[in-house]
């Protein structure tokens, strides 16, 4: 479950930058569309991090934890992606949001793939 969980991150990642392009290259019905597939790859990265979220509680409290925070900072980023794309296109200033992605995925990306130990690359 976690290699789907991923591979919904890596793909929403993808249809946002599209998306993104879209909506700065004044294409507004092709970026609607990708924005509306995002929309279901948030549901399917909802669904298996629900899914994920079992295993976690046989871990110490302090695993459980940080799970917990990761899961918030993955909803925090599926929030940024939703109010960048908005700003975007709606012509408004997006650099504050920029800041708060920047930290929010790299906090996720850190506790995901480095700090906790059910991830691929913690044997």
């Amino acid at each position: 479950m976690i290699h789907g969980h991923i591979t919904a991150w890596f793909l929403a990642l993808i249809l946002f930058v599209v998306a993104l392009f879209l909506y700065k290259g004044a294409k507004a019905k092709g970026a609607k569309i990708v924005h509306m597939i995002l929309r279901v790859f948030y549901l399917l990265i909802i669904a298996t991090g629900f899914m994920i979220l079992p295993n976690i509680f046989d871990m110490t409290m302090q695993y459980t934890l940080l799970y917990i925070l990761k899961l918030a900072a993955g909803i925090w980023v599926i929030a940024l992606f939703e109010m960048i794309l908005g700003k975007t296109a709606g012509n408004r200033k997006t650099s504050i949001t920029w800041i708060q992605f920047v930290v929010a995925l790299a906090l996720v990306l850190y506790l995901g793939f480095v700090s906790l130990p059910m991830s691929f690359l913690n044997p």
